[in-house]
């Protein structure tokens, strides 16, 4: 389990010693992120992070998802790829890792939702049955203790089954705008673990 600290610390992007610099490509949930998310704010952060932009966000199907991430990245050096997903955004991470067997850098799951739960009723296609199997590269689920869309041990579960490091940041929400992360610099301090 990480737990991350709240004092300031300024986030190191790239690893100028070796002149390799990490490409972030942030995959917002359902809906996309507005201009108040942290994913918003992270898109901000520097000219190595890129959003990867859905044709279809609100009613969307999980091979044209997950087709656009690889056609999204398919011009970087995988090495250097960390992906930033929140909500359903994890789950199509997760998905393009299963069906796509290629290995990057990262990524930072924040707040997978739980599309089985019998209380997600939202209208999305393929992305269930959630893969269970361990992901071939490095990852950090980051979940909240009281979570609408996963119940906290189902994120447990997850990452368990993932092979994720797994950090709970406590009474957090969904951790979206509703819940107060906008400018989440503990989230940049999170995603700076994947190198």
């Amino acid at each position: 389990m990480i737990t991350v600290c709240s004092t300031e610390m300024t986030p190191r992007w790239d690893n100028k010693d070796l002149g390799i610099m990490t490409n972030y490509f942030i995959v917002p949930g359902l809906g996309n992120s507005g201009p108040k998310h942290w994913q918003t704010f992270f898109e901000k952060s520097g000219d190595n992070f890129y959003r990867i932009k859905q044709q279809e966000w609100d009613a969307p199907n999980c091979s044209d998802w997950i087709s656009t991430i690889d056609s999204a990245i398919s011009a970087y050096d995988l090495a250097t790829v960390v992906l930033i997903g929140h909500s359903l955004g994890c789950i199509a991470i997760v998905q393009w890792a299963t069906q796509y067997g290629k290995k990057i850098k990262g990524a930072l799951l924040v707040s997978p939702t739980d599309l089985e739960a019998p209380q997600y009723t939202l209208h999305t296609e393929g992305f269930d049955p959630i893969p269970k199997t361990k992901i071939n590269f490095k990852t950090i689920v980051v979940a909240s203790e009281d979570d609408p869309w996963i119940p906290f041990e189902r994120a447990k579960y997850f990452a368990d089954n993932w092979g994720s490091e797994f950090s709970n940041i406590g009474r957090a929400g969904h951790i979206n705008v509703a819940s107060g992360f906008g400018e989440w610099k503990q989230g940049l301090k999170i995603l700076e673990m994947l190198g």
